[in-house]
């Protein structure tokens, strides 16, 4: 029984995890005709492919983004600062 899907491209992130938790499942619980296994399991690695191309994508641009940060934040010299140890006394 050929099952359609709906294109991964389209789908969001959190669909994309949703379906395949679900493909996980029901290829645990054993109740599948050998058929239909290997056709939810094609689709889970394509679906698990994107998912970390993803996520991958996103990792990237959070390091793009923290290493714009980190260059242009200023940079503290204490070795110039005065001295503050009379402020004790």
């Amino acid at each position: 029984m050929a099952q359609t899907y709906r294109p991964i491209d389209e789908m969001t992130f959190k669909e994309a995890s949703v379906e395949l938790e679900q493909i996980v499942r029901s290829l645990e619980s054993g109740d599948l005709e050998l058929e239909d296994s290997l056709e939810r399991y094609s689709r889970g690695v394509e679906l698990l492919k994107s998912l970390r191309e993803r996520l991958a994508g996103a990792e990237q641009k959070v390091r793009v983004l923290l290493d714009a940060t980190d260059e242009s934040a200023p940079t503290t010299d204490t070795a110039s600062a005065p001295s503050t140890a009379y402020l004790s006394e």
